[in-house]
């Protein structure tokens, strides 16, 4: 138990370097492009940090019984187990990273078209995904055509953003770099390639990081006599999302409200879109009970996330309600097993 501990800590440092040296690369990536904020918290964050979480199900799908007895459980819980975690308790961590600064009463302020539309397109993703659990698998053409809805989905989600960029870097919201580039005082030079090569060392740090905290929750989880299915809606989605929790966390710190939410919602496009057209495709993809209970508390999540985006300004207090959303769902879980 003490090794797993130990293992758990170790990883998580690395997990904080690594987020620290990717965020840097990136701010300077959408400066030297030109890029919106939201282009480059919702898309190159998003996607970057949510390799983690996109693997653990590929692997657990693709290799089946020969890496786990319980391998269609893993993947479905740990493609259904990430929107649910950036939805509740990542925002709610967000949130509660700048009680210090700004106050229950203080204001989150992303760019609201960005956030209007990352909330959005999850909520229409998510509950198509949804519902084809309860398409028969007889219907197999009809399960198809949601999964390949969900994949235009995100390619039409990327390019409503792109599209949107110009006009905001125009009106000041571009990305810029607050620090010089971390690799520069070894290299000399703050190019395209030194850029690229600083953003491919930390999402290979995160990903070393991620997956040592994996290896070390589940030996953990073996004491806690916890089951496949549990194990991949909670505790999989608690270590994958850590990259997505500490750069938002960073960010929103350092008063960079849009790189912070559009990191975790443009995660949430991600994992809602083309991951579940994934599971519809190559799992059994059904409405069973555990699986019911997540998927409700994160389109309620969600919702809530979207009334305020509507309202362009979110009051810190109201990210309290997708943490206890969060806390919700683990009492229903933890009461069911």
């Amino acid at each position: 138990m003490m090794s797993s501990i130990a293992e758990l800590l170790f990883s998580l440092v690395i997990i904080l370097i690594a987020a620290e040296f990717f965020t840097n690369a990136l701010e300077h990536l959408g400066q030297k492009l030109r890029l919106s904020q939201g282009v480059t918290g919702s898309i190159l964050a998003a996607v970057g940090t949510a390799l983690p979480e996109t693997i653990v199900p590929l692997l657990a799908i693709i290799t089946g019984p020969t890496l786990s007895n319980h391998s269609e459980e893993i993947g479905v819980g740990a493609i259904l187990g990430a929107p649910l975690m950036l939805s509740t308790l990542s925002v709610f961590l967000m949130g509660l990273a700048i009680i210090d600064k700004r106050g229950l009463r203080g204001e989150i302020c992303p760019e609201p078209g960005g956030f209007r539309r990352d909330t959005g397109f999850f909520l229409i993703a998510f509950t198509f995904a949804s519902l084809a659990m309860f398409i028969p698998h007889s219907m197999s053409q009809c399960r198809q055509i949601i999964s390949l809805m969900l994949v235009i989905l995100y390619f039409l989600y990327v390019y409503r953003t792109i599209k949107a960029s110009r006009h905001l870097v125009q009106e000041g919201a571009g990305t810029e770099a607050q620090q010089s580039l971390y690799i520069s005082r070894v290299v000399r030079s703050e190019n395209l390639p030194v850029i690229l090569l600083q953003v491919i060392l930390g999402i290979s740090i995160l990903l070393a990081g991620a997956f040592w905290f994996i290896s070390g929750v589940e030996s953990a989880s073996e004491y806690l006599g916890i089951s496949a299915l549990l194990l991949s809606l909670i505790i999989i989605p608690i270590a994958t999302e850590l990259p997505e929790k500490i750069n938002s966390i960073l960010w929103i710190r350092r008063g960079k409200d849009t790189l912070a939410v559009g990191n975790i919602t443009g995660a949430m496009v991600f994992q809602g879109t083309l991951l579940p057209a994934i599971g519809i495709t190559l799992t059994p993809w059904e409405p069973r009970s555990e699986v019911l209970t997540g998927i409700v508390i994160t389109l309620v999540a969600a919702l809530w996330l979207f009334c305020g985006a509507r309202r362009r300004r979110m009051p810190v207090s109201w990210l309290g309600l997708n943490g206890l959303l969060y806390v919700l769902y683990i009492c229903i879980s933890l009461y069911n097993r």
